[in-house]
């Protein structure tokens, strides 16, 4: 099993970011959905959706001054802000993210950092969130006491997460799923509730959405799939065929349980 570093992981999505957004998303949203239904094709609703349950589930209003822990593109802050009225901000390990993020989503503040080494004094938020991406942290345990420290005593955490289900990863997974995104591995989902209680937290609600993950990637495949055929830059075309040949991929390690996907929702006490 490869180990990846911070450094790793913030060389990697520095370097795809422009690739991604030229290719798949210009306005740097790919986020896992919650689907209506397991034949609901609609990808952009259901990515909202999440941010709307994660919202929901932190209790967000307009007096709350929120973190999101690894922001990337900044989405999810500007969602929290516009549709809650809160003071939003976030902190991302890619520089290339924050800055994209800085320029395209006004109604947030973003620094370029890393969750297990937040320039935030103790007791700054109301809550912190965070969609998919603490799983890529390599010292997680530093990172959960870094979220703890900058809580307010009565904060809450509700985030979403990648979670490594068994032990043991085949060779399959480990190159379509885990060192794609240089990712070294994960907890599984009460592995991961154990870890936070560790940290000091007090574990609120508990959603198992492994359903969920296997329908993003689905209709994700037939979406590069689709775009594929109609690319008319040859570059362009080869990175969606070989997105959607790993969304298959992906969609066969959910089924052996090597790839998961979860919310949880904590309180600092």
């Amino acid at each position: 099993m490869t180990t990846y570093s911070e450094r790793d992981v913030e060389d990697f999505f520095d370097q795809t970011l422009r690739h991604y957004l030229d290719f798949w998303d210009s306005t740097g949203v790919l986020h896992t959905g919650i689907f209506e239904s397991s034949s609901d094709p609609d990808y952009p609703a259901a990515a909202e959706r999440t941010s709307a349950v994660l919202a929901a589930n932190a209790g967000i209003g307009p007096s709350s001054y929120v973190l999101d822990a690894g922001c990337g593109c900044g989405n999810f802050v500007g969602f929290l802000a516009d549709r809650t009225g809160c003071r939003a901000e976030g902190i991302d390990l890619s520089e290339e993210r924050v800055a994209f993020a800085r320029s395209h989503v006004p109604n947030g503040t973003f620094t370029h950092g890393s969750v297990t080494a937040m320039p935030y004094p103790d007791g700054t938020f109301t809550h912190a969130v965070s969609q998919d991406a603490l799983f890529l942290v390599p010292d997680k345990p530093r990172s959960h006491a870094e979220i703890f420290r900058v809580l307010q005593p009565g904060g809450v955490f509700a985030f979403s997460d990648f979670l490594q289900p068994v032990p043991q990863i085949g060779a399959a997974a480990r190159k379509h799923v885990y060192d794609r995104v240089r990712w070294s591995g994960g907890y599984s989902l009460a592995g991961y509730q154990a870890a936070l209680e560790t940290a000091g937290f007090e574990i609120i609600k508990v959603r198992d959405l492994k359903n969920d993950i296997r329908h993003t990637y689905q209709v994700l495949g037939g979406m590069a799939t689709d775009r594929a055929r109609t690319a008319s830059d040859p570059e362009a075309k080869d990175w969606m065929l070989g997105f959607a040949a790993s969304c298959q991929e992906i969609q066969a390690a959910i089924d052996r349980d090597e790839f998961g996907w979860g919310m949880i929702t904590a309180r600092k006490p």
